[in-house]
């Protein structure tokens, strides 16, 4: 094939799509650019199924190299290692946009690995990378039925803008990325400060119009490779074997669903598929060696039956209705080391989550294709096994853990504090307990409760709800709190993180087409109404912020110097920042709009330290008097040293009302001496009148007043 190129215009971005150039052996590549941003993103199918899975074996990674940008990697092997934590984000960005829409039953191991070459500093690779997955697949001949595309939408000045720069990003008050296609929205990651639903909405319809040249690209691509798809059945079940099912237990499923703990309803299934299967399928049964067919059969009964039970009967699991948010109760302070901690229990879900305060020595560096930048803000999310009763070998985190902390993070970050205010680094730890649903909610909500315990003065309260929905033969049912079994069976699952404002973090999966403006104005309404009732829950423990910090904590206190005076703290080779951090144990932090940030265990060390500091970089008054030093004797005056590092001249004029013949009548070298600041010139040299001090004092400063007392 040879090569060629379409071009779309998003918003202000040109972008160009390049194919039949690089990476030829794969089933389709694409190259991907933007300005000087270029990726490469490519895809292949195995052409046989792997048998024996119950998932679609789909991989996507999306991968960085650091030369891109024209660095080295600060690693000890100056190579990239596993993927960051941005790389895990968007390599699930792109897996939650493909995996809906690959057809049912496709069985084959496929793999997508997009990969940035070039990068520049104001067009981001995430929405070139998830496009290209969808491009890639269209001029391969992987049957993938769908073509969709990405942007990034943003607001500036009250005006939606499609694939903002990092300069206008930095001004926008929403930002989103979103999949798409004409008909419907596929997947939605992002957040915003404090926006309204009719406003995300509105964000969401116009993303979906503005990748309009991207999906004629596509089909114009798509139509001049003119790749043949692959043939593909989808393998049906053995000949009445979801019959024979189906008479065999749903009445036994329907009893189960009746009950309300977990435990027990997970038990009583798992009891019904080991019979049926035990009665099928055994030696001589009507099904002897099916026992996927049979079990996938007993799965689609249960699938089926849940989704007419909510939307047909207006009932759920535990008799709730759609609107109707388990049972919450919320707890702080249970940890009394820790600087700050919630115990967050909703249904059978439950959080336990810490906050802990540190200095900018705890920050985190970053390393990317932007550079080394630092991390002031950190939530970790742990899902242990125990929290779903199983059975599992501790590993690092995932990046279904990783993808929950992130978007936690998100919903908490926009309602803390300036630094300038409160100058802490903050990491939140949530350590799932019980998880039946919604734990990523849950610990945006302990969170939220774990800051104010430690005393952070956050902007407002922030909860998050985890929604459902699903529609059958018609009839559409949104659902309010979804239990796990609910998020597994549903169309479209949602959370929805934000203050009683509005919203400041989203995250959408839409397994469906058709969902239309309407549907989400009504899901994310029913979304708001469930997160004020949570937030009016939270608020019974904990309404604001407690007025001090935790007695463990580290006391950090903000000061401001000039510019100018930076060095004289620091001193040659930083000998006298050194010092002061010896001689108080405090940790120092300047930085360089003269911002210093003095943190310790104790409050006296501060103190201490900021006096010391004081003293390094004051700066002379004119009109002020001092207690100052004597540090040279010249025939024409002396020089004082009012404090450290800062000396005048005291002309031989000045020293007394009388005439002085000689400076050594009245001054010696290591003299405290009292003096006033007359003037202090444009170069900085300030001249000091001891005269002036005395008369202030009320004396007559002649030649006979006794010399001032040296330094014992």
């Amino acid at each position: 094939m040879e090569a060629m190129t379409v071009t779309a215009q998003v918003g202000k971005q040109a972008i160009s799509i390049e194919t039949g150039r690089l990476a030829k052996q794969a089933d389709g590549s694409v190259v991907l650019r933007a300005g000087d941003s270029m990726v490469l993103v490519t895809a292949v199918s195995q052409k046989e199924p792997k048998l024996g899975f119950d998932f679609f074996p789909l991989t996507v990674d999306y991968q960085e190299r650091l030369s891109a940008a024209g660095r080295i990697p600060g690693s000890f092997f100056r190579r990239e290692g596993r993927l960051t934590e941005r790389e895990t984000l968007i390599s699930r960005l792109i897996d939650r946009s493909l995996r809906p829409l690959f057809p049912e039953g496709y069985q084959n191991d496929t793999q997508v690995i997009a990969t940035v070459f070039s990068a520049d500093n104001q067009q981001d690779t995430d929405v070139l990378a998830l496009t290209g997955a969808s491009f890639a697949m269209a001029v391969s001949d992987i049957p993938f039925p769908f073509q969709f595309a990405g942007v990034r939408v943003g607001r500036v000045g009250g005006n939606f803008v499609a694939n903002p720069g990092e300069d206008e990003r930095a001004q926008s008050d929403i930002d989103i990325i979103m999949a798409a296609n004409r008909d419907s929205i596929f997947m939605v990651e992002g957040g915003g400060k404090e926006v309204t639903e009719n406003d995300m909405i509105e964000a969401l319809l116009f993303g979906q119009r503005a990748i309009e040249p991207l999906l004629k690209a596509q089909e114009e691509m798509a139509s001049r490779v003119n790749k043949a798809k692959r043939t593909f059945e989808k393998v049906p079940l053995a000949e009445g074997v979801s019959a024979r099912v189906r008479d065999l237990v749903a009445e036994k499923v329907k009893a189960a669903y009746g009950l309300n703990e977990k435990h027990e309803r997970y038990g009583t299934l798992s009891q019904i598929k080991k019979d049926v299967v035990a009665e099928l399928c055994a030696k001589g049964a009507p099904f002897e060696g099916k026992d996927k067919d049979v079990k996938t059969a007993l799965e689609d009964l249960k699938y089926e039956y849940m989704r007419r039970m909510i939307t047909h009967e207006g009932r759920r699991i535990g008799g709730r209705d759609t609107r109707t948010v388990r049972r919450i109760s919320c707890e702080v302070g249970l940890l009394p080391r820790a600087h700050g901690s919630a115990l967050f229990t909703r249904g059978e879900t439950q959080g336990l989550v810490t906050t802990t305060l540190g200095t900018g020595d705890d920050e985190q560096r970053m390393e990317s294709l932007k550079g080394q930048s630092f991390r002031k803000f950190m939530l970790h999310y742990n899902f242990p096994p125990y929290s779903v009763g199983e059975v599992k070998p501790l590993r690092g985190a995932g990046r279904r853990e990783i993808g929950h902390g992130i978007l936690a993070e998100r919903a908490l970050k926009a309602m803390l504090p300036a630094d300038d205010k409160f100058p802490y680094t903050i990491r939140i730890v949530s350590d799932i307990l019980e998880s039946n649903g919604s734990s990523s909610m849950a610990t945006v909500c302990g969170g939220c409760l774990s800051l104010m315990d430690a005393g952070v003065p956050i902007n407002a309260p922030v909860a998050g709800i985890a929604m459902g929905l699903i529609k059958e033969d018609g009839k559409i049912a949104i659902l309010s709190d979804i239990l796990g079994d609910e998020d597994h069976l549903g169309d479209m699952d949602f959370k929805v993180c934000g203050t009683g404002k509005g919203i400041t973090s989203i995250q959408m999966d839409i397994k469906i087409t058709g969902v239309d403006k309407q549907i989400l104005t009504d899901a994310l309404n029913q979304a708001r109404e469930g997160r004020l009732h949570i937030l009016g829950e939270m608020a019974k423990a904990l309404a604001t912020p407690r007025a001090d910090i935790s007695k463990y904590a580290p006391k950090i206190t903000t000061i401001r110097i000039p510019v100018s005076r930076i060095k004289d703290v620091i001193g040659p080779g930083g000998k006298v920042i050194k010092d002061i951090i010896a001689r108080t144990g405090a940790s120092i932090d300047i930085e360089d709009d003269g911002s210093v940030a003095i943190a310790s265990p104790s409050s006296e060390g501060v103190e201490q330290a900021i006096k010391m500091i004081r003293a390094l970089t004051q700066e002379a008054e004119v009109g002020k008097t001092y207690l100052g030093t004597v540090r040279r004797i010249m025939e024409f005056g002396a020089f004082v040293e009012i404090f450290p590092g800062t000396d005048g001249l005291v002309h031989i004029s000045d020293l007394a009302s009388g005439r002085v013949k000689k400076v050594e009548d009245v001054l010696k070298e290591g003299d405290e001496v009292m003096v006033k600041v007359v003037s202090v010139d444009r170069s900085g040299k300030i001249r000091l009148s001891r005269k002036e001090a005395l008369a202030e004092q009320g004396g007559d400063g002649k030649q006979a007043a006794p010399p001032s007392v040296p330094k014992a």
